[in-house]
């Protein structure tokens, strides 16, 4: 009997998603564990495997597709000594055409209550006003104009059958208007306007503007949806620390020549996951998530850490980081970032986090103000570290310093503990060999 193959849930929270890609084609054989296919959730892209053995016989959802319920199906397979060609001649699931629903029966006329008022005769509403079309010319050939010239020609009384566009294939443009006008179009005297009259602001194609219409990926919505809502709904308060960087820097030297002999290289990224890491249980007040009406708060320090892939961005964790070493968090971050590159994170390796960090020194930011990633409390933005007057022991020198900014959702954490944890943060990274004790 053929076998249906359904779109999977890739995650707790899926609900649907993209065929980015399949990996086979009709006629293959497939066995257990054979990928099919690439999906995109909103999170990552992943593979999907199969489960069962047999032959591709039919695909029903071509890749590129958006939107893909969980658990509709995706695709048949045949199954071992099965006719493929017979599988595939079988109806596609869920193809039949609803029945049209029946008309309802026409009350008779001596249905009507002799107690019901006699009909009115029907009211007539005006017709809303005819949209322009567009008009033959005198030799037949319909005219072409951008929505925005045919708008601006009906209020001005302009005739297009006698404008020759300059646009892309002979299109009208506005430009052409004012040219038939002997100069630039001027918009009509002002009448007062009704009260639901809206804006009309011309888009790329109205301005003919030179563009790319890039589609959107299911990770560029999800970022644009969350951080939407996380400015909307969070209040964040924003704390700034200058930090001086030169201890830390000897250390990660020293430390990077003992560890050559293990392929092992420290970042100054892994030292900032430990240092909040530990602030975060020396301050356990923005160890928190809000939550309506309750408080989470946390017993660990899961840190998600930003990372730019191409669809977008994406914060694999480093649970427990608080307890790892230094040399054990950059390893991990090593393999995170790396699968997080190629889209082969799996849901536990991103999905959750206690706190972020975000860190753009590397494209010398010197300091910015990241928005908190929900349901989180905080999230810590790291600048770059630069040469700059520091005063040290009452006298002006120069010192290698970076600005730390700590956003914090306001609802779960006063400024004061937020204050504290930049505190705290400041203290572990000027004296870095208090994270390896």
């Amino acid at each position: 009997m053929p076998i249906e193959l359904k779109m999977p849930a890739l995650s707790p929270t899926m609900e649907e998603g993209t065929l980015a890609k399949w990996l086979v084609k009709e006629g293959d054989k497939v066995v257990s564990g054979d990928i099919l296919a690439e999906i995109e959730t909103d999170k990552a892209t992943m593979e999907f495997e199969a489960v069962d053995e047999g032959t591709i016989a039919r695909i029903l959802v071509p890749e590129g597709t958006d939107g893909v319920k969980v658990g509709a199906p995706i695709a048949i397979l045949a199954g071992e000594g099965e006719d493929a060609s017979a599988a595939a001649a079988a109806p596609k699931p869920d193809t039949a055409p609803a029945a049209a629903p029946k008309p309802a029966p026409e009350p008779k006329a001596d249905a009507v209550p002799k107690s019901a008022p006699p009909p009115q005769a029907p009211v007539e509403t005006p017709a809303a006003p005819p949209q322009p079309a567009a008009a033959p010319r005198a030799d037949g050939e319909r005219i072409k104009a951008s929505p925005l010239a045919k708008r601006l020609a009906q209020a001005q009384g302009i005739d297009l059958s006698t404008i020759q566009g300059s646009g892309p294939g002979g299109r009208i443009v506005r430009a052409d208007l004012g040219k038939a006008a002997g100069g630039i179009a001027a918009a009509p005297a002002a009448a007062p306007a009704p009260a639901a009259t809206h804006l009309v602001t011309p888009g790329p194609f109205e301005l003919e503007i030179p563009h790319e219409a890039v589609k959107l990926s299911n990770v560029r919505k999800t970022i644009a949806r969350r951080l939407t809502e996380s400015k909307q709904q969070v209040p964040h308060i924003y704390l700034t620390v200058d930090i001086q960087l030169d201890a830390l820097l000897k250390l990660r030297g020293e430390l990077n020549k003992g560890l050559e002999s293990r392929e092992i290289k420290l970042s100054v990224n892994d030292f900032m996951i430990k240092a909040l890491a530990l602030a975060l249980i020396e301050v356990p007040e923005c160890n928190v998530s809000f939550a309506g009406e309750q408080l989470f708060k946390y017993q660990r320090s899961d840190i998600s850490v930003a990372v730019s892939i191409p669809a977008g961005l994406i914060t694999p964790i480093v649970a427990s980081a608080e307890t790892k070493s230094i040399s054990a968090i950059s390893s991990e971050m090593k393999e995170l970032a790396s699968l997080a590159r190629d889209g082969k994170l799996q849901p536990p390796q991103y999905q959750g986090g206690t706190a972020s960090l975000s860190n753009m020194g590397m494209y010398g930011i010197k300091n910015f103000e990241a928005v908190i990633n929900p349901p989180q409390g905080m999230i810590m933005a790291i600048g770059a570290g630069e040469k700059r007057p520091y005063v040290i022991n009452d006298s002006l020198q120069i010192a290698t310093v970076m600005s730390a900014t700590g956003s914090f959702d306001h609802r779960a954490i006063d400024g004061a503990d937020g204050a504290r944890l930049m505190q705290a943060f400041k203290r572990l990274v000027e004296n870095p060999l208090g994270m390896l004790a």
